[in-house]
């Protein structure tokens, strides 16, 4: 019951090539700290730490064509 009290968000992280990598956690660092252990560094150095939204899930279908 434990991560109850702690909410997380959905974040919208930009890519250098123009699309966005969606992440969640309770902050954007965390959201990040959880993209670094599933992707690869590659995959890593694509995204542009300090430029994102946080967005709501109902909002998520908006930006399915923006994800890559």
């Amino acid at each position: 019951m434990g991560s109850f009290s702690n909410p997380h968000y959905m974040y919208l992280f930009d890519l250098k090539n123009g699309k966005k990598k969606l992440a969640y956690g309770q902050s954007p660092e965390d959201a990040l700290e959880i993209l670094r252990s599933r992707l690869t560094e590659a995959e890593m150095q694509e995204i542009i730490p300090d430029q994102y939204i946080k967005i709501n899930q109902r909002k998520l279908l908006e930006y399915v064509r923006q994800l890559g």
